[in-house]
């Protein structure tokens, strides 16, 4: 009853009085952000959400979040690497969990909840195995059991283990705990990673790698 009905409707009720109370900060924040990243304060991505029962396909959804990194360019026109354009403004953002502020939309609107597997990119959707695709059984989450495990430091494997665990255990005990220790971990600001290649950026890679050994192994035997 909890995570077919109740879920849904604190999560819109939340999300909504939250965007009400913090509306001065977020106005504030798009200011400025706008100037400490010469534009647009907004990074928007594609990511997949829950899977559709009636396609059998995770549902692809545009995330929102405050930008951390400028666009700046080296004199090819290329971006610079990731920690030459993570500014001392980002840094702050990232640190204190502010950039995910504006996926509190994405939760009033029924893209994600509150509590649930982080939305990663869909270009990993290929590179699953069957277990761990059902981390999209449900919404995807601001946060989830694995970010109050470690966030990005924990392992691949380890992560996707906790995200099933989590979507085969809901309860409103198991996510109010899940808050409470996610509010405990950003005040603590631990567990921030600054350096994005080696969090979400490698898992495409890892698992193709894999695959390429796998099929080595299978022709030498």
């Amino acid at each position: 009853m909890y995570a077919g009905f109740f879920k849904r409707i604190i999560d819109f009720l939340l999300a909504l009085t939250a965007l009400c109370i913090l509306s001065p900060v977020l106005v504030i924040l798009m200011i400025v952000g706008a100037i400490a990243m010469g534009g647009n304060p907004f990074f928007t991505q594609l990511r997949p959400g829950r899977i559709d029962k009636k396609t059998g396909k995770e549902r692809i959804f545009k995330l929102v979040k405050f930008r951390t990194m400028s666009n700046k360019k080296d004199a090819h026109g290329n971006l610079l690497p990731d920690k030459d354009r993570l500014n001392k403004y980002g840094r702050i953002l990232r640190s204190t969990s502010l950039d995910e502020l504006p996926e509190l939309w994405n939760i009033l609107i029924g893209d994600m909840s509150l509590i649930g597997p982080r939305p990663l990119l869909p270009e990993y959707l290929p590179w699953y195995t069957e277990e761990e695709r059902h981390r999209h059984d449900v919404r995807p989450g601001l946060t989830g059991l694995a970010q109050v495990h470690g966030r990005n430091n924990v392992a691949w494997e380890r992560r996707f283990q906790l995200d099933v665990e989590y979507v085969r255990n809901i309860s409103f005990i198991n996510d109010v705990k899940i808050i409470l220790l996610t509010i405990k971990k950003v005040l603590a600001k631990s567990d921030v990673s600054e350096d994005t290649s080696q969090s979400e950026g490698n898992f495409a890679e890892i698992r193709r790698k894999q695959q390429e050994q796998n099929e080595d192994m299978n022709h030498g035997a």
